[in-house]
């Protein structure tokens, strides 16, 4: 982007500026946008009543909060209770900066990229500014002086480590494909195809990363209303609460940008608008990008009112034993067609080779191991639902030495005001320590 040192700052402050529009924007839309799908797929209306069909409810709950009484813990870290819900926010704006929107254009009289900034290493400003939320949500648990922020702040931290490294792996054959890392270079080699259509693993394995990096169900474990009340901002109230939340949509907006930037040609029409001569020049693009950033949160929606929450354990090794492994024979997979190919061979035979070989080596010993160990968990299910049918239906009871032994006859008797019958030897006693 040879033009970024030597723009007006007066034009720089309405890139910026029109950044943070389009953030706010996308994030009162898509607060809306979630109510209304879930609600059609729940069968019900959703927000109706402030604004014509309810478009401004997330604005007027944004200002309610904004409104709200602040509540403080006494045991709060108060300095660092108030920054984590800064350090939480400010990444996920800064990480829009490397995005581009659209070509070029003429902005009174200027001609420049429709992007705040680009880099030569620009996705990994993205990927580090999306690794630098999660301090705010450790620090917003650690810092409330309470047990359960605390635990959603360390599922925080452990949920980014493991989907950072398959988010970030997937990334790689992107990078091998095009040749750069700037966002703006990737984009441009998308021009005669999208990198979805070679590179659809990659794209599989990021979107379901991005799920768990940003927190969203059904990997939505940091903030577990069901075990951990409301998470890692349970503490938290009025504008300090809003700006977690902030974060969370703008994050979800971001990757969503990112995945089009990426892997559906950013901001290029999609077939059959490309086949218009004008439908890649002036202020178009920003139509097709904005669409594509729409669906992104469409899918993330479509989850969340579809999937139930996973188990700690099985998201956990969702990540470890699946989409790394998984990510990382890709990445072999792409790097021999590349070698094979620089090599001067055939695509077709610099692709099949490949793939034998990972059919061989890989998949058909993995697919054997699964299903071994898959009879093995059957076997052990019908034994334990064999030696449930043997045995008899029982209540369960206490022990006999914690019952509690009948009074003695003569106490009974006197109890009622009847005389006392003689006790009985202790040798004619039954166990229970009575004679009845």
């Amino acid at each position: 982007m040879p033009d970024v040192g030597t723009l007006p700052f007066w034009l720089i402050l309405i890139k910026v500026l029109g950044v943070f529009v389009f953030l706010l924007v996308m994030t009162l839309f898509s607060i809306v946008f979630e109510r209304k799908i879930v609600g059609r797929m729940q069968n019900r209306i959703g927000p109706n009543r402030t604004g014509p069909w309810g478009v401004l409810q997330s604005l007027a709950d944004g200002l309610k909060l904004a409104f709200k009484e602040e509540i403080i813990p006494v045991l709060a870290d108060k300095p660092v209770y108030f920054i984590a819900p800064i350090i939480s926010a400010v990444p996920a704006f800064v990480a829009f900066s490397v995005i581009p929107f659209g070509p070029e254009v003429s902005i009174f009289g200027h001609h420049t990229l429709l992007q705040l900034t680009d880099l030569p290493v620009g996705v990994l400003v993205t990927f580090a500014c999306s690794a630098l939320g999660v301090y705010g949500i450790v620090l917003a648990g650690w810092s409330s002086g309470s047990t359960y922020p605390l635990l959603g702040g360390l599922r925080s931290a452990a949920q980014m480590i493991s989907y950072e490294v398959a988010m970030g792996l997937s990334l790689v054959a992107v990078f091998l494909f095009s040749g750069t890392m700037s966002t703006s270079g990737i984009v441009f080699q998308q021009r005669h195809e999208w990198n979805v259509l070679g590179l659809f693993v990659s794209f599989a394995v990021y979107a379901i990363a991005v799920v768990g990096e940003t927190n969203r169900a059904p990997f939505d474990l940091p903030e577990a209303e069901s075990e951990l009340v409301g998470g890692y901002q349970t503490e938290y109230s009025s504008f300090k609460f809003a700006m977690f939340y902030l974060a969370e949509y703008i994050n979800m907006v971001t990757v969503s940008a990112l995945a089009a930037t990426l892997f559906l040609g950013g901001w290029r029409a999609p077939w059959p608008l490309s086949l218009w001569h004008g439908a890649n020049a002036g202020w178009w693009p920003i139509l097709w990008f904005t669409g594509k950033v729409v669906a992104g949160i469409f899918m993330f929606v479509w989850l969340r009112g579809t999937l139930p929450r996973l188990r700690y354990d099985q998201f956990m090794s969702f990540g470890w034993k699946a989409l790394i492994p998984i990510n990382l024979v890709w990445i072999l997979t792409i790097t021999a067609v590349h070698v094979l190919r620089d090599r001067g061979w055939e695509w077709w035979r610099a692709i099949a080779v490949p793939a034998a070989v990972v059919l061989l080596i890989v998949v058909v010993p993995g697919l054997m191991i699964w299903e071994k160990s898959r009879a093995e968990r059957a076997g052990e299910r019908a034994a334990d639902e064999e030696d449930d049918r043997l045995q008899p239906e029982t209540f369960p009871i206490p022990p006999l030495d914690l019952l509690v032994p009948k009074p003695p006859r003569e106490l009974a008797a006197v109890s009622v005001g009847k005389p006392a019958a003689p006790l009985a030897s202790s040798a004619t006693l039954p166990p229970g320590g009575t004679d009845d």
